[in-house]
């Protein structure tokens, strides 16, 4: 069994959860489309929304190469609210698991310092459905958490 969100394009739902510190779970809606050239690069776009509420939209714009034969990849990423960001990712035998950090998130003076970074496991649950959970953290502290269904789009 192989994983087919990431590793061949295709076009992705999503439905979830945000959490926030002190706030309650707000619902989000998303789309992730996966788009892969030749040469093995490859481009993620995701969009997510949040119904019903007047927070913003969050978007992401990965690019990434994963190595013939190799279960590792690198990325950048343009995000939104973090700026550029760089990470990594490990294709393991039932989930995907990225690891990123925000690039020039530290400031000469240490109280305004962030260091944020995150993370993201998505787990196979079939071909066409995987679980999102992810987490950004600020230093060594959880800011943020996402939880959501990801379903396929056969066309």
């Amino acid at each position: 069994m192989g994983h087919t969100f990431l590793l061949e394009p295709g076009r992705w739902v999503m439905q979830g959860s945000w959490l926030e510190r002190n706030s309650p779970p707000i619902p989000l809606k998303g789309l992730t489309l996966v788009v892969w050239n030749r040469d093995n690069w490859f481009s993620m776009a995701t969009k997510l929304t949040f119904p019903n509420s007047d927070r913003a939209e969050i978007s992401f714009q990965y690019k990434g190469r994963l190595h013939e034969g190799e279960r590792q990849y690198t990325f950048l990423l343009q995000h939104n609210l973090l700026g550029q960001v760089e990470g990594e990712g490990w294709i393991c035998p039932d989930t995907i698991v990225q690891r990123y950090w925000v690039l020039g998130d530290s400031s000469a003076d240490v109280r305004f310092r962030q260091r944020r970074s995150g993370f993201e496991t998505l787990h196979r649950i079939n071909d066409d459905q995987y679980y999102l959970t992810s987490g950004i953290l600020s230093g060594h502290f959880l800011d943020s958490t996402m939880e959501a269904n990801l379903e396929r789009q056969i066309h």
